[in-house]
């Protein structure tokens, strides 16, 4: 039994095979299997084709001729960041193997190889992928359909926690800026003239949580816990509900700008609010 029939590839990749001119071994190997091939027989061809077109995988024999390894993957990177690239030798060296680092590669095989692996290492690369896209998609529609929700309700559903009441809810605040009446959960914008906005319970608790302590800088965590009262949940999650909220709560407050005037982020932290 031909060992390519032993496993079934999804027929749905992209590849770009670069092997040596006169060679269609790889390309032959592939092809049968259903899967897009495209064919390049130098480096530079290589490139050419990745410049032009997006792929999934690479397949690259180091023996193609045209530019060093080290150069030729560290090019093929630099062009297309997330391709799944698979490598070929004869003979490793210290500068192919290092350059195999660098840019990240799935595999690397040295001759003679299994035909059989590099079938599954591809198919493996390829699967793996499509449920990073496909994971990927969803969760972008799920924070499309956060932004339209008040993400503190939503999240109610999941966990078995409730939020932690506002504080001081019979104190006005006041500022140069805004005033903030917390038992209604009314914002009034001193613009000219004034403009009163309605908050949500997650919109209000993460502002008066800000505002308890100006200048202050709050992890995405910290809101999380002290604004809506959840703790121990993951880090997707997390950054999610409060990226939703505060990106609600500017779109009311800091008027039409569209520049942060008095909630500020700190990159890779989380935010803090500016009272002057």
């Amino acid at each position: 039994m031909d060992e390519s029939s032993q496993i079934q590839p999804r027929p749905s990749g992209h590849l770009l095979i670069a092997e040596t001119a006169g060679s269609s071994a790889l390309s032959d190997l592939f092809e049968p299997l259903g899967y897009h091939i495209v064919q390049a027989h130098s480096a530079q061809e290589t490139l050419d084709w990745l410049d032009e077109t997006t792929f999934d995988l690479l397949i690259l024999d180091l023996a193609i001729s045209g530019m060093s390894d080290a150069e030729l993957l560290r090019r093929a990177r630099k062009l297309q960041s997330d391709l799944l690239i698979v490598v070929l030798t004869a003979q490793a060296t210290v500068e192919s193997t290092i350059a195999a680092i660098k840019a990240n590669v799935v595999d690397y095989f040295l001759k003679p190889y299994r035909p059989n692996d590099l079938l599954m290492t591809v198919t493996r690369a390829l699967s793996e992928r499509a449920q990073q896209l496909r994971r990927q998609r969803l969760f972008d529609r799920l924070r499309e359909a956060m932004d339209s929700l008040d993400p503190s309700d939503a999240l109610r559903e999941l966990v078995s926690v409730s939020p932690l009441p506002i504080a001081d809810v019979s104190a006005p605040f006041k500022s140069n800026m805004l005033s903030f009446d917390r038992e209604k959960r009314m914002v009034t914008l001193k613009t000219n003239p004034p403009r009163t906005v309605e908050l949500t319970d997650g919109e209000a608790s993460v502002l008066v949580t800000l505002m308890e302590k100006p200048n202050q800088v709050f992890t995405y965590n910290q809101l999380a816990k002290i604004a809506l009262g959840y703790d121990g949940m993951d880090k997707w999650t997390v950054e999610s509900v409060i990226r939703s909220t505060v990106f609600r709560l500017r779109r009311k407050i800091e008027g039409e700008t569209g520049v942060p005037q008095l909630i500020r982020t700190v990159r890779g932290r989380g935010y803090f609010i500016t009272l002057a």
